[in-house]
């Protein structure tokens, strides 16, 4: 059976000489995997460029009868040509980054309209975006909350979740990051939250702290999510 579908490419990985396996959030089935063969052959060029993270793309797709697992697609094309983020690095690093936290946290097989709706738009609006990007991935991960199930209204809601889970794991033992200025940043996390192009953080390093306290408020909701590993590198960036 085929299906039509638009698709956010999350990640891939090398299969065997020519081919990859894509993980893909798809608007009618959710997250896919699916095994694209020869897209690393070196004719025709540029076909793996297709499967960069958060390329939109139109997609036929073999739908598997009664299981999940591996599917092939039948056709693939882009959906909509990127002006900026294949090209700016700062904006490729924070697509980097985002596409590793929704790999991590969107694992449904099912259709979510709302949720598709919100990443596709967001992805173009970041796209052609050409002022205040630095405060993109902030943005986003506040708003992608709402979408899975866990969105806050204030900058003290996020902080204090946090510190109480800070304060439960020190009464078991467990060592980890201090928790007593996180109030501190109740002020921008609101701004990120009413209107994130204009918002008063000052430099990189704050920006490196406020995602480090948004990964730990997901890692608390979102069960076996893991450390973030492309923080540091966008870290690097925004400094």
């Amino acid at each position: 059976m085929l299906i039509k579908t638009r698709g956010i490419v999350l990640s891939y990985l090398k299969y065997r000489e020519t081919s990859i396996i894509a993980r893909v959030y798809t608007e009618r089935l959710g997250v896919q995997t699916y095994v694209v063969n020869g897209v690393r052959k070196a004719k025709p060029p540029g076909r793996i460029a297709l499967f960069q993270p958060f390329t939109l793309l139109e997609l036929v797709a073999y739908v598997a009868r009664g299981s999940s697992g591996l599917t092939r697609l039948s056709e693939f094309r882009c959906a909509e040509p990127f002006q900026t983020l294949p090209y700016d690095v700062h904006k490729s690093s924070v697509v980097l980054f985002l596409s590793e936290v929704l790999g991590r946290v969107v694992r449904e097989e099912e259709q979510n309209e709302a949720l598709f709706k919100f990443l596709h738009d967001s992805i173009l609006d970041f796209d052609r975006q050409a002022a205040g990007s630095e405060n993109f991935a902030l943005g986003f991960m506040l708003q992608l909350a709402a979408y899975l199930g866990f969105g806050i209204s204030s900058g003290s809601e996020l902080t204090d979740q946090v510190i109480m889970a800070g304060h439960a794991a020190t009464a078991k033992g467990v060592t980890g990051p201090a928790t007593l200025r996180l109030h501190e940043f109740d002020g921008y996390f609101d701004e990120l939250l009413r209107a994130p192009a204009t918002s008063t953080i000052p430099n990189g390093r704050v920006r490196h702290e406020l995602l480090n306290v948004l990964i730990r408020y997901y890692q608390l909701h979102v069960e076996q999510m893991g450390e973030i590993r492309s923080l540091e590198i966008l870290s690097q960036v925004l400094n």
